[in-house]
């Protein structure tokens, strides 16, 4: 063991941080199959980076928060493991990149002191719960919707129906209307509602982007707030069940609903209600502390430094909030990227000023909040001497970008690069845009959209132009996606792909026209749609041309050498396999997970570890006969139909019958200790067989 576990941290995170230790010395050993530690250790949050040798750490943020202590312990930890730059994500984590695999259980362990975790970051797992950053201080929001957020992260995490799905899951709560997380891109997306004074959300189920965006639809106009877990709960019972898991492009829940519709989605659903260990699930607000009650700090009243600059920053980064005379002020962090020297100065800038309650929003930015009026130029002054007083968040010249070919596996071309040019231009030719809130640009290294170019007014996505011998590299251009609200929105359309060292010129070329040509106070979508995604074509065509390229067009935005595609493995889920005999002991880790939560008195946990060791091991031995299995519904009637009706294995009833009376019956201790004992039995007969298989090939 290399790691020293802390004994004060949560002890479900010491049997994580040490089994994570484990795992990798297993690995290291060769007695675990790559593929099947690459899924285990992404659900850890350790993420394989573009770099041999190193991992890219991924932080588990619930709705973006961190405290002063919080941030000034990742900063410790990338300072001691990492290369001291702290990324922020568009789903509010904090990522820290060129971490040896060895050090990542220290790395864990560490940041348990300040209870933050990597469990579940990554991988086919319940991922980052976002919620809109203003929650708690909107002047519209029917009530705060961060001790619902908070109550979903703690109930699904480490929860036995999430462990082991076909792909990743994605959830947000918006505070309004204003749908400010953008529920519409989301497996399950929730909308603050009151309705006859009771509380609850609009739920949207089933959007998400990547190469093809589904938009979500309306699973409920409203759905009271103690029925929020038990409907969540249901909802990836079901996903987890009938979902892909074979064809890894096509295992998102979007393509579930998409297969089978949603009213027999929703059908199943409902189906799962009998099996819930909560039929309802009241959350207490008071549970969560919120700070919404937080009073405002007495600072100096000084002058500005700079009083262009600070009226503008007013304009652009100062938000009203709903307590009097107090505001929240955002901070434009340029590519998401922040030194942890800076980070630590701005930490000790928000223990003087605010409260202790720092948001990551989901443009890669940063929120702090209560601050007075009275007190703004000082805040100001604080953030202008760390370079956080950039005016434009979230504006058209505040970019959101993902770190593609700098550490990216499915990185294509840079989106670093090619944001800090376009940043720079609009900064020196646009200044104006730094108003406008009404075209959002997005940039993404491929089409798997983690940029979330897809929901962008102007999008790009990393590709690459063959001419020649030579390849270029490439974006792919996107218009006329963006947020509607209250659930709504739309995706962009592909225009055109162009050389990304042209792709100043047609931005360019794009504003000029709309401002030459779009009429007097028409939204960016609206003149796109008006002028049509031909006229765009068209008007962009002449860029795309590379005929008699220039040397420079082959080096990409920000680099030196010349440009190659180098896609490696994705690693945005975990990737499957089917080696016989580690599916099975494997799923003697799940009988034993299975054994100990019934023991503890969860019955309906040990229950659900139960039908996974069904599952697991009927995959297992269909494996053996090269049967392939796209889905556990599928693994549970493959297995009657090769097995039971052969006559190689005997049950009571069908196997299917057997396993899916988890949907049948009441998770009590009776139903649990039954279930436990077939599923036991069930294991130990499939070890059994497989000896005696491999027996007989040697007769």
């Amino acid at each position: 063991m290399s790691v020293i576990i802390n004994p004060e941290i949560n002890p479900l995170a010491q049997e994580d941080i040490l089994e994570l230790d484990t795992k990798i010395s297993k690995f290291r050993a060769g007695e675990i199959a790559d593929e099947r530690f690459r899924a285990f250790r992404l659900t850890r949050g350790v993420y394989g980076q573009r770099q041999q040798g190193v991992q890219m750490i991924r932080i588990k943020l619930p709705y973006g928060k961190v405290t002063v202590a919080q941030l000034q312990k990742i900063c410790d930890v990338s300072d001691t493991y990492s290369t001291g730059v702290l990324h922020l994500t568009t789903r509010q984590d904090i990522q820290i990149h060129y971490v040896k695999l060895e050090d990542t259980p220290s790395v864990w362990n560490d940041l348990e002191t300040q209870n933050i975790t990597l469990r579940e970051a990554c991988g086919n797992a319940v991922r980052n719960v976002t919620a809109s950053p203003t929650a708690g201080i909107d002047m519209d929001e029917p009530f705060d919707v961060t001790p619902y957020t908070h109550a979903f992260f703690a109930y699904f995490l480490r929860n036995p129906i999430c462990q082991d799905m076909g792909r990743k899951f994605k959830v947000s709560f918006s505070s309004s209307d204003k749908d400010t997380a953008f529920s519409y891109i989301h497996d399950l997306g929730f909308i603050a509602k009151i309705q006859n004074g009771v509380r609850g959300f609009k739920v949207m189920i089933g959007g998400g982007l990547g190469a093809q965006p589904f938009l979500a639809q309306v699973a409920h106009e409203f759905l009271p707030i103690d029925l929020m877990i038990p409907f969540s709960e249901a909802v990836i019972r079901v996903f987890d069940r009938y979902g892909e898991r074979t064809r890894r492009h096509k295992a998102r829940m979007k393509y579930l609903i998409s297969e089978i519709g949603l009213d027999e989605f929703m059908r199943l659903v409902a189906e799962e209600q009998l099996a819930l260990k909560s039929k309802t699930f009241p959350i207490d607000e008071n549970e969560y502390p919120l700070g919404s009650n937080f009073n405002t700090k007495q600072l100096p009243i000084v002058e500005p430094k700079d009083k262009l600059l600070f009226e503008e920053w007013k304009q652009t980064n100062v938000y009203a909030q709903k307590q009097k005379n107090t505001n929240a002020v955002f901070i434009k962090v340029r590519i998401g990227n922040i030194p942890t020297e800076i980070a630590r100065k701005f930490a000790e800038i928000v223990e003087e000023v605010a409260a202790d309650d720092i948001r990551i929003t989901v443009n890669q930015g940063l929120m702090i909040k209560f601050i007075a009026t009275e007190g703004l130029a000082y805040v100001f002054n604080k953030l202008h001497d760390i370079g956080f007083e950039e005016p434009g968040f979230d504006s058209t010249a505040d970019i959101t970008t993902c770190p593609g070919t700098d550490t990216c596996n499915l990185g294509i071309a840079s989106s670093y690069g090619i944001t800090h040019v376009l940043e720079d231009m609009m900064k020196t030719e646009f200044r104006d845009l730094i108003y406008n809130n009404d075209i959002k640009i997005k940039i993404s290294g491929c089409m798997n959209s983690c940029g979330q170019h897809g929901m962008a007014n102007i999008g790009l996505h990393g590709s690459s132009i063959k001419s020649g011998e030579l390849v270029m590299p490439a974006m792919q251009l996107l218009l006329g996606g963006g947020l509607l609200g209250d659930g709504a929105g739309t995706v962009g359309e592909k225009i055109i792909k162009l050389p990304t060292k042209r792709m100043p010129d047609a931005l360019r070329c794009i504003f000029n026209d709309y401002e030459n040509n779009g009429n007097e106070g028409e939204y960016f979508n609206d003149y796109y749609l008006r002028q049509s995604k031909n006229y765009f074509y068209q008007l962009l065509k002449p860029f795309a041309e590379a005929k008699n390229p220039t040397q420079d067009m082959f080096i990409d935005w920000g680099h030196a050498e010349l440009f190659s595609t180098e896609v490696g493995v994705g690693e945005c889920a975990g990737v499957m396999i089917d080696l016989v005999q580690t599916l099975l002991l494997e799923t003697e880790d799940k009988l034993a997970k299975a054994n100990k939560t019934y023991q503890n008195n969860l019955f309906a946990d040990s229950i659900y570890h139960s039908y996974a060791v069904f599952v697991s091991t009927a995959k297992a031995l269909l494996t053996s006969k090269e049967i392939a299995t796209n889905s556990q519904h599928g693994i549970i009637g493959d297995f009657d139909k090769n097995f039971v009706e052969t006559g190689e294995f005997v049950f009571e009833t069908t196997f299917k019958e057997m396993v899916l009376a988890i949907n049948k019956n009441e998770p009590t201790q009776t139903f649990a200790s039954e279930y436990l004992s077939k599923a036991t039995k069930f294991l130990q007969n499939s070890f059994e067989f497989r000896k005696n298989i491999q027996l007989s090939a040697f007769v």
